[in-house]
């Protein structure tokens, strides 16, 4: 990829910036292990972390040591009948073909992926995380 910022040294460089006691990170990113070490590398630092970008949700949230609250990833708000919200038979064929395809949004059995996190809004430290899925 080309070159990017380090989500680490500029996570620090902004903390250092921001004087609000509830920080709220959205780590989006491909890999569990980068969302699972920015939540531990934060703990303590920011309210909460919630990984985003795989539209699956994940059954680990939970509030670190140092108080901040944790999920790998959120999940997504959209067609659950589907492949991350695309028509499953078009991933299927690219899969198959390893050809492009152009992708379409699919329908039915949406569903609205979410968390709830209880703070202490003088301390912006995390109490409860509680994930949610409405369909």
């Amino acid at each position: 990829m080309a070159s990017n910022d380090d989500p680490f040294r500029v996570a620090d460089q902004l903390l250092k910036e921001i004087k609000a006691k509830i920080v709220f990170v959205d780590m989006h990113a491909e890999a569990t292990s980068e969302k699972i070490s920015l939540g531990w590398y934060l703990d303590g630092r920011v309210t909460v972390v919630v990984g985003t970008h795989t539209h699956v949700p994940t059954a680990d949230e939970r509030v670190l040591p140092g108080g901040t609250a944790y999920i790998t990833d959120v999940g997504m708000t959209g067609p659950y009948d589907s492949v991350i919200g695309v028509k499953k038979e078009l991933i299927v064929g690219k899969f198959l073909s390893n050809m492009p395809t152009r992708f379409e949004a699919a329908t039915g059995d949406v569903r609205l992926c979410a968390v709830v996190v209880d703070c202490d809004e003088r301390t912006g430290r995390a109490r409860e995380i509680t994930r949610v899925m409405v369909k």
